[in-house]
């Protein structure tokens, strides 16, 4: 029974620690979900695979949290400044198993690069009029 005992005690605290892990996950999905200025927005990372996430609007950037994380910090941060919107697309047939239905496609750049982020209509309105409503860059005036 002795012999037992630490292997008991081990795999007890393996499962609390899985058990706190989930609780914690549910806790910051909640949390960012209902945060105020956020947005469900899912992004094309490499490989050309789609990921689940948050998107939320600070003052001067756009920061984009993977919804499946226990991380605070923000797995990508985009500044209001360097990103320039493409325009959207409908998914293709490809893409329609990876993003939630009823999104569109949205390309943005940032820093010369192409984002790809996957939203409902409703968001991508909120992100164009986030972006258009920045304080432009020219002589006299600063971003």
């Amino acid at each position: 029974m002795d012999e037992l005992s630490p292997l008991f005690i081990a795999l007890a605290v393996i499962f609390g620690l899985a058990v706190a892990a989930l609780c914690l996950s549910g806790v910051r999905r909640m949390t960012l979900r209902r945060t105020l200025g956020t947005i469900d927005a899912s992004m094309r990372t490499s490989g050309n695979r789609w990921s689940m996430g948050v998107c939320r609007y600070q003052e001067s950037q756009l920061e984009w949290m993977r919804l499946f994380s226990l991380s605070p910090f923000p797995s990508r941060a985009m500044k209001r400044n360097e990103m320039q919107l493409l325009g959207r697309r409908e998914p293709t047939a490809a893409e329609l198993t990876r993003v939630p239905p009823g999104t569109v496609i949205v390309m943005v750049s940032h820093r010369g690069h192409e984002v790809l982020l996957a939203m409902k209509f409703g968001a991508y309105a909120g992100l164009s009029s986030w972006l258009e409503a920045g304080p432009h860059t020219g002589v006299g005036t600063w971003r």
